[in-house]
């Protein structure tokens, strides 16, 4: 599962650049997914034309482009990740209180699906059962 950030360096990012996760995307039996919470997260962006509305006019069009010209699924949120959710314990020690963050970590933890992601806050979360990949 990709977090907000890794989608936003992977359509930003020329393919010649050299990212570390593209090995890890390249692999032929790797199939990227994304939260709907980074799709919520990217039409904000859009919508305040902090990101990416330069690519496309609407956002409706951007996530369509995502999902087919990067194959990235992206997934329901559905109970049980809230039910993960609510029990995630926080990074307070590092003041970690963005709840986006939490729910892509907690949809992460509950689909069993490891996260890529460049925040160093998320590591905090693997001894509750985030399988992470840090960039």
């Amino acid at each position: 599962m990709l977090d907000t950030c890794a989608v936003i360096e992977l359509i930003t990012c020329p393919r010649t650049k050299k990212l570390d996760f593209w090995d890890v995307l390249d692999a032929p039996d790797t199939m990227p997914f994304a939260s709907f919470e980074t799709a919520r997260e990217l039409v904000v962006l859009f919508n305040n034309k902090k990101l990416l509305s330069k690519h496309w006019k609407t956002a409706s069009q951007m996530l369509k482009s995502i999902e087919q010209d990067y194959r990235i699924e992206f997934l329901p949120l559905r109970w049980d990740t809230a039910l993960t959710y609510a029990s995630l314990q926080l990074n307070e020690a590092m003041d970690h209180h963005d709840p986006s963050d939490h729910i892509i970590i907690a949809h992460a933890i509950t689909e069993h699906l490891t996260l890529l992601s460049s925040d160093h806050k998320f590591a905090y979360y693997r001894s509750q059962g985030l399988d992470l990949i840090e960039y």
